[in-house]
């Protein structure tokens, strides 16, 4: 079983993000964080958590470190008899909030993996995107973390944003192999609606070469591709078991959960979701909504796709896919090697 924690306060609301955030509401989080301890103990009994059930956490946002860990410490204390030995705790964090001191108070909690929202090490572009920090903040936080001893280190990266080129995308990549990291992701930029670049979508550029390009200069440096968007020398537990599709709790204003056949969705309003935690809708999912997700994240992933969970006339299509070189095979599963291609594949198996 995994956790994840939505913590959905931020200092600046970023020009593409679509995420449930906050930048005016920052005097509910001692009661945010109440409310949270709440929600995690009936849904710990909802998923009938055991000791030792929990094998990993996750706190995102929204940005996680605009909460002090001493507001964390109650919800660490819940959660620590259900986490497995060796259990990877990973937080969400922004350089210019990811203090010294923050770092060290949730390493002292617990968190082994930190995962930076970086973006670009170019000033311009970081102040196109609305972000609350610079560069040598985000090189800053990065060495703090990792002199704290916090064991894995991961940051993001977006691209496609107007004016990138190989040359500025090169110089973000190098950078950030200069820097003590296991893991990268890379996100191409998304126009969203109810975002700021919503209203400017020329923002994005539509440059498929670029992605390409991205993908081989991270890989070229030695951190493999497991997810379309995602490398590492260091593959994060939390994301493979989101595209196993385990069940995972959700916790939080705008976070989402998942057990058996069911999504459950906490309200989103921050003082809604204060007044009343434990108020949650649910959505059921068919057989054939659940297989088509398993597909198209076991495509897009190297989780792969089981063969018995496919029809006859699917494993057939599949078959055919293996023939002409378009994805591989063992006894149980069908692999795609080519990320890119993901969606086209899952349609044709799909039929």
């Amino acid at each position: 079983m995994l956790v994840y924690i939505h913590i959905p306060y931020c200092d600046s609301k970023c020009h593409y993000c679509s995420f449930n955030t906050y930048v005016d509401k920052f005097d509910t989080r001692e009661d945010y964080m109440k409310a949270l301890h709440t929600q995690l103990g009936f849904e710990l009994e909802r998923f009938e958590a055991t000791k030792q059930s929990i094998k990993t956490l996750f706190i995102g946002g929204g940005t996680p470190s605009t909460v002090s860990p001493e507001l964390y410490k109650p919800i660490f204390t819940l959660l620590k008899p259900y986490l497995q030995k060796g259990v990877e705790i990973t937080t969400e964090a922004n350089p210019n909030s990811a203090t010294k001191e923050w770092l060290k108070g949730m390493y002292e909690l617990g968190v082994n993996r930190v995962s930076f929202g970086v973006q670009s090490f170019d000033e311009d572009k970081l102040k196109a995107l609305n972000r609350a920090h610079n560069p040598q903040q985000a090189k800053d936080a990065i060495m703090y973390a990792h002199d704290i001893g916090i064991k894995h280190l991961s940051l993001d990266l977006i691209y496609n944003y107007q004016g990138d080129t190989k040359a500025l995308l090169l110089n973000d990549i190098e950078t950030a192999f200069s820097l003590p990291i296991d893991h990268i992701s890379a996100y191409e930029l998304t126009i969203e609606d109810g975002t700021k670049f919503s209203h400017t979508p020329e923002v994005r550029q539509d440059d498929e070469n670029l992605a390409f390009f991205v993908a081989e200069q991270i890989e070229k440096r030695g951190f493999k591709a497991y997810e379309i968007s995602n490398f590492g020398t260091y593959q994060s537990k939390h994301n493979k078991g989101y595209w196993q599709i385990e069940n995972y709790i959700g916790a939080g204003a705008g976070a989402v959960g998942f057990l058996k056949d069911t999504r459950f969705y906490p309200l989103e309003n921050i003082d809604a979701y204060v007044k009343n935690p434990l108020f949650v809708s649910q959505e059921l999912l068919t057989k054939d909504e659940l297989l088509t997700e398993r597909l198209f994240l076991g495509m897009r992933s190297n989780i792969g796709i089981k063969k018995s969970l496919l029809s006859p006339q699917m494993q057939e299509r599949a078959e055919f896919l293996c023939d002409e070189k378009k994805l591989r095979s063992n006894t149980s599963h069908y692999y795609n090697d080519n990320f890119f291609l993901c969606d086209e594949l899952s349609l044709y198996i799909l039929g």
